[in-house]
């Protein structure tokens, strides 16, 4: 995914959050996001295999991880669970093996197929050793992870893996922390930043350009913005046309 080169702040009105066309697709082109590729044969390791009811424990903690999912509320009763996927190509997310869990565990996905709905980064996932509903509640809200090294890096300076994007903080360039990036929605005029507030709210959305995002600090996991004063304000009703 590439930042907009504009230095200009657009203020035009922004589509509601969750609303309108799809997120960034798959594909290699400038701008796009990176993960969106399956792993390369060639770039898988031999990992261990996830142990029956939930994977292998780790026992140290790992740096060298980028968030690519989140797993969501149990489907049916034979062990299916919803999955927002934070890959380009959402399904694409089945192919890395293992997926490394904010839990320390690790897990492997049998098969992933869209959800229900217009979301297409909403999957319902199939997970190696989760047979019960029982067991597909455990997993809400267990964050998922693939190694670095195995991602396609960012060709060009000012271009970044959507999954290292999710999760930022979002802080002014006074300091002030404003909230916390959790998707990078595209509708057709550029790629977007969707903000939660760090008071609860409503998200909110912001242009990925220089002018409002001018530092994307990875390593320090955090983004310094320069957003509008109504950031947070909720939309104004459209004046309805005269007569």
């Amino acid at each position: 995914m590439k930042r907009g080169r504009s230095n200009k702040q657009d203020l035009r009105p922004l589509p509601v959050a969750g609303e309108g066309g799809p997120r960034v697709s798959e594909g290699r082109e400038r701008g796009r996001a990176r993960t969106s590729d399956s792993p390369s044969p060639g770039s898988l390791r031999s990992p261990p295999s996830p142990a029956k009811g939930g994977g292998k424990a780790l026992q140290f903690v790992r740096n060298d991880l980028v968030l690519v999912g989140e797993f969501g509320r149990a489907h049916g009763l034979k062990g299916e669970v919803r999955l927002k996927s934070h890959t380009g190509d959402p399904q694409a997310i089945a192919d890395y093996r293992p997926l490394i869990a904010s839990n320390g565990r690790t897990y492997s996905l049998k098969n992933a197929r869209p959800a229900p709905g217009d979301a297409p980064d909403l999957l319902i996932a199939v997970v190696d050793g989760i047979t019960t509903r029982e067991a597909a509640e455990a997993l809400n809200r267990v964050q998922l992870h693939v190694e670095r090294d195995r991602l396609p890096p960012p060709d060009e300076e000012d271009e970044f893996l959507l999954a290292d994007l999710i999760g930022l903080s979002v802080q002014t360039e006074a300091g002030e922390i404003i909230g916390t990036v959790v998707a990078v929605p595209n509708y057709g005029g550029g790629d977007l930043l969707e903000i939660a507030p760090a008071q609860k709210g409503p998200t909110a959305l912001l242009p990925f350009t220089k002018a409002f995002v001018p530092v994307v600090d990875v390593a320090g996991k955090r983004i310094v913005a320069a957003p509008p004063d109504d950031l947070f304000e909720p939309a104004k009703p459209q004046p309805e046309d005269e007569a």
